[in-house]
């Protein structure tokens, strides 16, 4: 194990931001040089306040099934290049979810019963961000090749990771992106100051260098039917998200300047990057009004301050959480509990236990602001408390209320795929949907989830995929089909 004693002696300590003042002037991450620079001075005590428990129930919290005590005894000693083995053993992008996951391996940690968690994600992200700086992350070549051919459709992290798992076992794989850049929400729905784009376009060169092939500006179900591609390939894997945003019908939502996140977002992260955006969707000088208090609604508010808004609010139709894991939520579960991102720390009020009455606009048919009241929940549904009505202006609403499942038109109908009643695409154990030789892995067949879901629901996928074309398969699965059948 690691240090014996570290997690007695050593405080958890994480990587510190760049001050407040200086990041809201640039879309730079949020961290000085890289995450994993920033924490390099602290990681190797940290790592080593890992217990090596006989039963790490981290390998639970974590759909990859991350060999976290591993690598965390190797960075402990200095050991990087294994530990950066043992991290690319299950996790095809550790910088990814380094950055972006809420590390439900931590609330899992044994440590975390009456203690401050190990820092898990901070030694992931500094493991790989090392690595890159230190040129050890190189393509994987196949030894041969099979001669046969998958198309994935999408290129988020779902659709990234099977396809690098079916290139590397040997096969001939064409990602389609309908975007103009591939990466999915990662490329435009996540905000520079989370993750800059140089880290996906580091690992998308090391791809194509393995051999995996993109196209992009193409829809699947315009440009090129789903039977088209069935006729081209021999495996077909949608890994399209869940991409039909949750709506809010109530009076005044036809006025102009109310926008779903998913509008607001592409748009700020392509002018950060250098790109031109006609009619641009911007907070500048305006109050903002931002509904929804997830990850979503988080990068919308941070965003919005980089932008220049007058005030923001962020409304959340559920109570405060507490600060503390409530005792409905032992130990090892994820529980809900109030969270203080980068972007909470640098400005914008949060309101809780609040839903909208109606949109109220203006002259000119804009929004102005909204009528809220305050609610409680009660025999299972949220009602209004009586006298607790008030109206916030707003001259820009964005609505980030998460997502209801894939879009449908398209290759979705076109190739008759079962939906189940939520609207997500049906698969068996091993990834197949209802139609031979078409498979469906991330958003697309989970519904809306966590980035580390994506990653190893396309490992499995892989594995399915590749399984289907030769016979049988050595790639790993982290999602097997008992852990499928305990999150039905």
């Amino acid at each position: 194990m690691a240090d014996p004693k570290g997690f007695m002696t050593t405080p958890r300590e994480v990587a510190a931001r760049r001050p407040v003042e200086e990041r809201v002037h640039d879309w730079q991450e949020v961290y000085p040089g890289t995450p994993g620079r920033a924490l390099l001075p602290i990681i190797s005590k940290q790592a080593g306040r890992c217990m090596d428990c006989g039963i790490p129930f981290c390998h639970n919290g974590c759909p990859l099934g991350n060999l976290i005590p591993e690598w965390n005894d190797l960075v402990w000693r200095g050991e990087w290049q294994p530990a950066l083995e043992r991290l690319h053993a299950t996790n095809n992008f550790p910088e990814f979810t380094g950055r972006l996951c809420p590390a439900p391996c931590e609330t899992a940690c044994v440590v975390g019963i009456n203690g401050d968690a190990v820092t898990i994600k901070n030694v992931e992200v500094a493991i790989i961000d090392k690595a890159w700086d230190d040129s050890r992350v190189t393509p994987q070549q196949p030894a041969w090749h099979t001669a046969k051919t998958v198309a994935v459709v999408g290129s988020g992290p779902a659709g990234l990771a099977v396809a690098q798992q079916l290139t590397r076992a040997g096969h001939t794989v064409v990602v389609y992106e309908r975007a103009d850049a591939i990466g999915g929400l990662m490329r435009y729905g996540i905000p520079e100051f989370k993750m800059e784009k140089a880290v996906l376009n580091r690992r998308l060169k090391q791809m194509v260098l393995e051999g995996t092939q993109f196209k992009t500006g193409v829809s699947i179900g315009e440009d090129i039917t789903g039977e088209e591609l069935r006729e081209q390939y021999e495996a077909v894997v949608l890994a399209i998200g869940a991409t039909l945003p949750r709506d809010l019908p109530v009076p005044g939502r036809e006025l102009g300047g109310i926008h779903q996140a998913m509008e607001f977002l592409p748009q700020a992260n392509r002018v950060a990057v250098g790109q031109s955006v006609e009619d641009q969707i911007t907070a500048e000088g305006k109050d903002v009004v931002i509904i929804g208090g997830g990850d979503t609604g988080a990068d919308c508010l941070g965003t919005s301050i980089r932008q220049g808004a007058r005030s923001i609010t962020q409304l959340e139709i559920m109570p405060m959480p507490p600060e503390v894991r409530p005792g409905n939520q032992p130990w090892p579960t994820y529980p809900m509990t109030f969270k203080v991102s980068s972007a909470h720390e640098e400005g914008g009020d949060r309101v809780y236990a609040v839903s909208t009455n109606r949109f109220v606009g203006d002259d000119e048919g804009n929004v102005a602001g909204l009528d809220i009241v305050e609610v409680k929940f009660d025999a299972g549904r949220f009602v209004p408390v009586e006298g607790s009505e008030r109206h916030i202006p707003a001259q820009l609403v964005l609505l980030a209320m998460g997502f209801t499942g894939p879009q449908q038109k398209g290759v979705v109908e076109e190739l008759g795929l079962e939906l189940d009643p939520r609207g997500n695409i049906v698969r068996d154990d091993d990834y197949a949907t209802n139609v031979p030789g078409v498979f469906a892995c991330g958003d697309a067949g989970r519904g809306q989830s966590l980035i580390v879901w994506a990653i190893a629901e396309g490992r499995s996928c892989a594995q399915g995929v590749d399984a289907f074309l030769s016979g049988t398969s050595k790639l790993p699965r982290p999602i097997g089909p008992e852990v499928r059948q305990l999150l039905a």
